[in-house]
């Protein structure tokens, strides 16, 4: 290789000579160094989704709920009475793992604004993390300074984090995984879209100053391998929760007002991405003076203006004539809002800097003429993840066996985590986390009837044994949480967490992750509305597990008949019901075992789907104290959750030969009054119903065939609930 053409500006900033070339084409000439830095972040793979759009369009996004598809800033589904439930998940992966306390907080600033963009006021946030084991002090400080993080956006700006999900696996190690998700609400007819419009009129920035932290950051570290030599602490933005409710308040009130035409997040690449994409839906051209800008530091190159990724700042489109308007609206609030720009009919981004322009871009070029690729996905005839570690010798008895599961990072209550958030601001939560399967939110608040349920969810070492089927599990593991409090899915978001797309294994892993997505939101009737991917989420130690991530969101017809997930009285009947088929290939058990499988038991999608409604509809009934879906740790655990809950033992015999400790989807557990169980049987005996066992006593007593455990339920509470805060003692 030649050593000068390695140093060439364009391969330094991510492109591909190739894609350097083509730059030239489209412009007719070489780029100037503004120009090739925009060019570089639009078609990094952050902002572009080079090697992931062709595949995307498998997924299906059309449902009777659907109100705004993928391409806005987040998804929308209708929820009745002229409401909308607007939610998007998003990553903040390789910042987070640079800087774990901004890289989280600063995640959960950019999906609040991906929501309030599209005129919708967050009512709740999720959040799914994933960490290296909890044994290196390496992912102890990430786990803590992540979980402060989220805790500090989002309680200092007031709105509930109400559910979520804590995985601990060693591929993570050196890549964790902060992925964000937000609800908001908004009355149907009064959304919005980023489409620029109007020739002639306003392009008013507003929010933060603009500054250098963050240059380069979530475009860039998303976009390539995370070299962990490198100082990249730099790049990661800072964020100010407080500067972002007045921006929250200040953009909603100027939408109920009717005062703009368009609005957009600053996100990743900042002035760059955002004049881009609201010029190219609009199919008009956006001129920006950068003198205009406020800045933070007085001696910012133009470059350096456009790619600022800095915080709590959002671009709209507003007619001459209402600009005072704006400007009193935002005074109000105490939110900076200045005019950069205008809106042409160019159909190219002008850049002008001390009266001369300083880039000259057409818009097609940038955001439609980004290269996309073709996946070259191959199955890997050798395993591609290390077996984890052996925590056990093999000589544990089951009652020992469910102890440490129960104590398993992954298992564990994660109660240490959830009590950092602000789960019951805004009145609308209904349940801790931990008390129901899904979190539950009220619409009474807004006149409307019922409630909405909403659930994250993936396991990537499952994921990692089969892609196909791991993800298929994801989607139905966010149904069912649903089903268990009786909601019917209205649409899901995603988050594609994977490692390098170049590679074929990673390829295939993600192709056969995205049919799988697909085929499952295809049976459940979930329409996929909006999302992420996070690809090169890998560094020296190797790729992360392949990780898709799942949030559904559902609506209810009455919050109050919501079961709890935890057993309410001694002498309920227990029910297991569902195409349960235990396995052990993949489960928490296995991998404390030391092995990793690679394949899972094929799943009947359709099957699965019929048995979620028949638990929905009972559920719904009004008769059902406790529902509880059998995850991570199989059935024996999930008898043990129930009782760890509320301090109620249960006898459960299940007749025959039962993997206690098998996983796999299918499976709920629901307890209640003999006489409600009874009424339940005929409806559900089609979807596989059996009467298990009772609640009652002090232990959780289990027996399968040969197979008998017997633990205190006190002892399953200490190994559960202390876990995770014994790590950081």
């Amino acid at each position: 290789m030649n050593p000068v053409a390695s140093q060439a500006p364009h391969r330094s900033l991510g492109l591909t000579d190739a894609e350097y070339e083509l730059i030239c084409e489209k412009l007719g000439r070489e780029p100037n160094p503004l120009e090739l830095a925009v060019f570089s972040l639009m078609w990094s793979e952050h902002c572009g989704y080079k090697h992931s759009r062709k595949l995307l369009k498998l997924l299906p996004t059309e449902g009777p709920h659907v109100v705004m598809g993928p391409g806005e800033n987040a998804g929308a589904v209708d929820v009745g009475d002229g409401l909308a439930i607007a939610f998007k998940v998003e990553s903040h992966n390789h910042p987070s793992a640079v800087e774990p306390f901004q890289g989280a907080a600063t995640g959960v600033g950019g999906i609040l604004r991906d929501v309030f963009a599209i005129g919708a006021r967050p009512i709740a946030i999720l959040d799914s993390l994933r960490f290296g084991e909890l044994d290196t002090a390496r992912s102890r400080y990430l786990l803590d300074h992540a979980v402060a993080g989220i805790g500090h956006y989002g309680n200092s700006i007031g709105v509930a984090t109400v559910g979520g999900e804590i995985y601990f696996e060693g591929p993570y190690e050196q890549n964790c995984l902060v992925n964000a998700m937000c609800l908001g609400l908004a009355p149907k007819d009064k959304m919005i879209r980023s489409a620029a419009a109007g020739v002639g009129n306003v392009i008013v920035l507003m929010g933060a100053l603009t500054g250098r932290d963050g240059i380069g950051g979530a475009s860039v570290l998303a976009s390539a391998e995370l070299d962990e030599d490198e100082d990249k602490r730099p790049t990661v933005q800072i964020g100010d929760p407080f500067e972002e409710k007045k921006l929250l308040e200040s953009s909603l009130e100027l939408l109920d007002r009717g005062l703009l035409t368009s609005l957009q997040d600053l996100g990743a690449a900042g002035l760059t991405s955002s004049s881009s994409e609201m010029a190219s839906k609009g199919e008009v051209g956006i001129e920006i003076d950068i003198d205009q800008v406020p800045l933070r530091e007085a001696d910012m190159e133009p470059f350096e203006v456009m790619i600022s990724e800095s915080q709590e700042r959002m671009l709209c489109v507003v007619e001459p004539e209402r600009l005072d308007e704006v400007f009193t609206v935002c005074s109000k609030w105490d939110v900076r809002a200045t005019a950069i720009g205008t809106v042409t009919d160019t159909r190219r981004l002008r850049v002008l800097a001390d009266g001369e322009v300083v880039g000259d871009m057409p818009v097609e070029a940038l955001v439609d003429d980004c290269p996309v690729y073709d996946l070259d996905p191959v199955e890997p005839s050798e395993p591609v993840y290390p077996a984890p570690a052996a925590k056990l010798d093999g000589r544990e008895s089951p009652g020992d066996l469910l102890l440490a599961l129960l104590a398993s990072p992954n298992i564990a209550s994660k109660r240490w985590a959830f009590e950092q958030y602000d789960w019951i601001v805004g009145s609308r939560t209904t349940r801790r986390p931990e008390e129901a399967e899904a979190a539950i939110l009220m619409l009474e608040l807004d006149g409307a009837s019922g409630a909405i349920a909403v659930s994250i969810d993936g396991n990537g070492r499952r994921v990692a044994c089969d892609p196909y089927t791991g993800a298929v599990e994801a989607v139905l593991e966010c149904a069912r949480n649903l089903a268990c409090v009786g909601a019917e899915p209205l649409g899901l978001t995603n988050c594609l967490n994977f490692g390098n797309p170049e590679k074929p294994h990673i390829a295939w892993q993600l192709t056969r992750a995205v049919e799988g997505l697909r085929d499952a939101c295809l049976a459940v009737e979930a329409p996929v509305v909006g999302g992420n991917v996070s690809l090169y989420n890998e560094g020296g130690g190797g790729p992360i597990y392949p990780t898709p991530v799942v949030g559904m969101v559902g609506k209810l017809p009455d919050p109050t008949m919501v079961p709890w997930s935890g057993f309410r009285e001694p002498g309920h009947a227990i029910a297991l019901v569902g195409p349960f088929e235990p396995s052990l290939a993949g489960s928490e058990l296995e991998k404390l075992a030391g092995t990793l499988s690679t394949e899972l038991p094929a799943i009947d999608v359709d099957r699965h789907a019929a048995a979620l409604v028949a638990i929905r509809d009972a559920v719904r009934s009004g008769v059902v104290a406790t529902a509880h879906d059998v995850s991570e740790g199989g059935l024996a655990c999930a008898v043990a959750e129930c009782a760890i809950a509320a301090g109620i033992g249960a006898r459960v015999d299940l007749g025959e030969d039962f993997a206690l400790f098998g996983e796999g989807p299918g499976g709920v557990l629901l307890a209640a009054s003999p006489e409600a169980i009874e009424k339940l049987a005929e409806p559900l005996q089609p979807h596989g119903f059996r009467v298990i066992g009772r609640t009652g006593g002090d232990r959780v007593d289990i027996k399968a065939g040969v197979a008998t455990l017997s633990v205190p339920v006190a002892a399953a509470q200490e190994a559960h609930g202390g876990s995770l805060p014994s790590r950081f003692e």
